[in-house]
């Protein structure tokens, strides 16, 4: 199975991080990377505002339904796309071949390593492009191992 590439776009809907991991898509420039990670923040802004008009009944009147999350899966017979939305809007998009299992599991760990190297190094800005020396190691010393598998 492999990892083809992680996209990380800001809450603004601007790149702040992207790599390939992995041959097997088609190769873009760092103009077409933005107009993508635009792009993608639109229709994913526009996903959360789509759903049923009248909710489905509850048995307990105490509960409320949880809020449209938007886009989290795109899929396709070449590659797959998972996005993974954080409560400050940061999104993480990783594409992977169609069939690769735990994508959630692989997506918490990238979370998990973003948080550790990137949101605790005292040098990082919010919202600005990730360049953690840290972070690219662990990152793609993870995704090489399971790119090898």
């Amino acid at each position: 199975m492999v990892v083809y590439a992680l996209i990380i776009i800001n809450k603004a809907g601007g790149l702040i991080y992207q790599r390939d991991f992995a041959d097997g898509l088609n190769k873009l420039n760092i103009n077409d990377y933005l107009v993508l990670a635009g792009t993608f923040h639109g229709v994913h802004a526009i996903t959360t505002r789509l759903h049923p008009l009248h909710p489905p009944p509850s048995l307990d009147p105490s509960t409320r339904p949880d809020p449209p999350s938007g886009i989290e899966v795109l899929e396709t017979e070449n590659f797959r796309l998972q996005c993974f939305s954080t409560l400050t809007g940061t999104k993480f998009l990783l594409f992977t071949e169609p069939q690769q299992p735990n994508v959630d599991k692989i997506m918490g760990k990238i979370y998990e390593l973003y948080g550790d190297y990137v949101m605790k190094n005292p040098f990082y800005q919010l919202e600005m492009p990730v360049r953690c020396e840290g972070w690219e190691r662990r990152l793609v010393g993870y995704l090489r191992v399971l790119n090898s598998r």
